[in-house]
């Protein structure tokens, strides 16, 4: 009986032994397309493709090339769910790409890609080699952006943080091939000339120094030619798609260096250098890999994140339990989550009580207590409790998974600084090659026998390096900071506009206080104040929870508690700021602040914050307690000291404000103002100011977007919807002061590597032009210029 193909599921022809190794085991398989797209999900690490398909896959076709169908299998509809999504119409997803070697190769990607036509955008980063590609799905496919991006001579891959690693691990393994023959290598070269440089083969005859020089020429062609060539690569691939990168100078002045020795051996006259050729290739080896291992510990930190999301789920099915992929996982599927296990997917609490290590998120290090109703992140850890829970939704909209591709965005942002330094850079290196033409036609008339080595060293010494990555690894650094801060950025101008930022409002409740209500005291008025067992203030809390279960502002959760399902609810309409009307067992009522629903006489004679009307008659005023957050006092005092501005903008009564102003001494207060009030207001203070907006991220989404800067608080429930350019995870108004420091140093560490940058770049051109640096000099000037531009970014990782 003949075999089935266990891609396709047609029978395996006689004769025909092909097979592919899935998850350790060998299958059969009936054709060469087959293997090769089975070969290629194995590769892609898709294997769950087999585990959970419902039907065979299509025959492979023979004729497509292997890299095109290794490419096109990426457009398949079930795959593409586990790393692609939406996002204001467009499909976008993280690719990891492999062969970037410095933000020229950034920039060059871009540059091709964003040509493609239905290619909306494309942010590259540098440092953590990964892209951000955004598409119209009916106009280009994935495969087509991939096969382009493996024409202009890299690799992209739907980014996993386990492919993240084992192609880091494969580069730093090339690396150090590389570095050891070069280096081994390049000693036995540098010993032949200094015996030859310092007369110790004096006495040989002409024929053994001959035979030397051929001895060099020997040990240092596998240097030029495997070790150097990394650059090579990268320059021809530049050349090819027409552009300049950075490797192009080195790659001229490698090869100049070494056939100029090569011809001064076959010709036997003239000096050979093949121990500073050795030596040349080394030292940028070196370089180049302290700079790799800088940038790999920068975007490693970043990639932990998708470590934390667990590869299985236990679903519960009919009282069954079974063993999924966690990517699987859909909205309503009702999971188990036993003690000890990582959550794997963002769920909503059906029955159960444990402590939830929200860690990883929030920053946050004490475990949080959770119980029914309650919301848990895919993640986070469960701790001593067994719990089952029903998914919110997939995966690919969980928290943590836009908290990636949040913090991805927000890397690649390209301040305008940034920006003019790329439009530099890319003529900068023309202008090199221009000022290294005009030093050798220069040297060749004064002094011929220089002209080379001058040359060379003004193609190697002012390598742009260091002003291309003086950007994006301060970036990485400290949005990777505030990441583990719990603080995380969804627009990418945050770290450039909150040093200029010089007046700060803040909502009260929710913000500046805790936003836990509790209702401290209710009074009745008509019918139901005339029992005297309490029963009347019974019936309007019911009423007035019946109401409130259809607010999501912060002070209905005080109502939960005496929620009533006996009561049933209709019509019932919010005013957004004001507060909500509705009929409750065909009755109507309306709840919210007495300047809604009072004229100005009657407000007077009452300060509750929230009453209860039956028809146009006032039933009850409910007077609630919301303590101030622990961190406000010295938050608002450092941003005094600090000259920033501080308001109060609350919809809130005047004496609730006035009792917060008494403890906080904020430079302005405004109550009772609706959600257009505190645009106006804020839209007032931008006539003169740069003012961030501190909110609670749901109802102050008008006043957020009104700002040049908007903070949200919160746990990141509707972090989707919420309109906030940072989101404080940790819910602790520090994260205010912690986001502005470290936004002040990194504009700080920006302008410290631009200043290096280009300072070197203005001291060491007019030294290698008058011929004051020597070609080894030159080397270890341009790889010590980046390891310092990388290094000094990294000091963004401490807190």
């Amino acid at each position: 009986m003949s075999k089935a193909c266990f891609h396709c599921d047609e029978p395996v022809p006689k004769g025909i032994h092909l097979i592919t190794n899935i998850d350790n085991i060998d299958q059969p398989m009936c054709c060469i397309g087959c293997q090769a797209v089975a070969q290629t999900i194995v590769d892609n690490n898709l294997t769950d493709f087999y585990r959970f398909r419902s039907a065979p896959a299509q025959k492979g076709e023979v004729l497509i090339p292997e890299k095109l169908q290794r490419n096109e299998i990426l457009d398949d509809v079930n795959l593409q769910n586990e790393f692609t999504y939406y996002h204001d119409g467009f499909k976008e997803t993280i690719l990891t790409i492999d062969g970037i070697s410095c933000s020229a190769c950034a920039w060059l990607i871009e540059m091709q890609v964003s040509k493609l036509e239905g290619v909306n955008k494309i942010n590259v980063n540098a440092t953590t080699q990964r892209a951000t590609v955004q598409w119209q799905e009916s106009q280009v496919k994935l495969s087509d952006i991939l096969s382009l991006i493996d024409k202009i001579g890299y690799h992209g891959l739907p980014f996993k943080a386990s492919t993240a690693e084992k192609l880091n691990n494969k580069q730093a393994k090339n690396f150090i091939k590389r570095l050891g023959i070069s280096g081994i290598l390049m000693m036995q070269v540098m010993m032949i000339a200094f015996g030859l440089y310092f007369g110790a083969f004096s006495d040989m005859t002409e024929h053994n120094v001959m035979y030397l020089r051929w001895a060099s020429f020997f040990l240092t062609l596998p240097i030029v030619s495997y070790g150097a060539y990394p650059f090579y690569k990268s320059a021809f691939f530049a050349l090819k798609a027409r552009q300049l990168s950075m490797d192009v100078p080195v790659s001229i002045a490698i090869l100049l260096a070494f056939m100029a020795s090569c011809w001064a051996t076959f010709t036997q006259q003239g000096e050979v250098y093949f121990e500073s050729v050795s030596m040349f290739t080394f030292l940028l080896l070196i370089g180049k890999f302290l700079e790799f291992r800088a940038r790999s510990r920068a975007a490693d930190v970043s990639a932990n994140l998708l470590k934390l999301m667990p590869m299985t789920a236990t679903k519960v099915e009919h009282g069954i339990e079974q063993f999924i992929s966690a990517n699987y996982l859909k909205a309503d599927d009702i999971i188990l989550i036993k003690p000890g296990e990582t959550i794997p997917a963002d769920s909503e609490i059906i029955t159960g009580t444990s402590q939830i290590n929200e860690a990883m998120l929030s920053g946050e290090q004490l475990p949080l207590q959770k119980k029914a109703l309650d919301a848990i992140f895919a993640g986070t850890i469960n701790g001593d409790g067994n719990l089952t829970a029903k998914v919110k939704h997939n995966n690919q909209e969980s928290f943590l998974s836009q908290l990636i591709r949040l913090s991805e965005n927000a890397q690649s942002h390209k301040p305008k600084l940034a920006k003019l330094s790329d439009k530099i850079a890319q003529y900068f290196v023309a202008l090199i090659l221009m000022v290294s033409i005009a030093t050798a036609i220069y040297w060749l008339q004064h002094a011929p026998e220089e002209a080379f080595w001058i040359t060379l060293s003004v193609l190697v010494v002012t390598c742009p390096c260091a002003l291309a990555l003086a950007t994006p690894t301060a970036l990485t650094c400290a949005t990777t900071n505030l990441n583990r801060e719990g603080i995380m950025i969804k627009s990418a101008h945050v770290l450039e506009t909150m040093p200029e930022v010089d007046a700060i409002s803040f909502d009260k409740t929710g913000t500046l206080t805790t936003g836990e209500f509790t209702i401290v005291e209710v009074k009745t008025y008509g019918d139901y104040s005339t029992d005297s067992t309490s029963e009347g203030k019974q019936q309007v809390l019911a009423i007035a929870a019946a109401l409130e279960a259809h607010s999501a502002h912060l002070l209905a959760k005080a109502f939960r508690p005496f929620r009533d399902f006996n009561q049933t609810t209709t019509q019932v309409v919010v005013a957004p700021g004001a507060g909500i009307s509705g009929e409750v067992n065909h009755q109507h009522y309306r709840i919210g602040k007495s300047s809604w629903l009072l004229n100005d006489d009657k407000q007077a004679c009452f300060s509750a914050q929230c009453v209860l009307m039956q028809d146009e008659t006032l039933i009850a005023e409910f007077y609630l307690h919301d303590g101030l957050r622990d961190d406000a006092k010295p938050l608002i005092d450092f941003l005094h000291q600090q000259s920033i501005e501080t308001s109060m903008l609350s919809g809130d009564h005047l004496q609730g404000c006035n009792k917060l102003q008494s403890i906080l001494q904020l430079s302005n207060v405004q109550a009772n103002l609706s959600a257009q009030d505190k645009v106006n207001a804020i839209k007032h203070q931008q006539a003169s100011n740069t003012v961030a907006m501190v909110g609670d991220g749901v109802n102050d989404s008008p006043v957020l977007g009104a700002a040049h800067l908007s903070i949200a608080m919160g746990s990141g429930t509707d972090i989707a919807k919420n309109g906030a350019d940072v989101i404080l995870l940790n819910n602790k108004l520090k994260g205010v002061q912690t986001l502005r420091e470290v936004a002040i140093r990194t504009t700080r560490v920006i302008k410290q590597n631009y200043l290096w940058a280009f300072g070197y770049n203005a001291v060491v051109l007019p030294l290698a032009v008058t011929g004051h640096i020597a070609p080894y000099m030159a080397v270890i000037g341009m790889s010590a210029s980046s390891i310092l531009v990388v290094t000094n970014s990294l000091r963004l990782l401490k807190k």
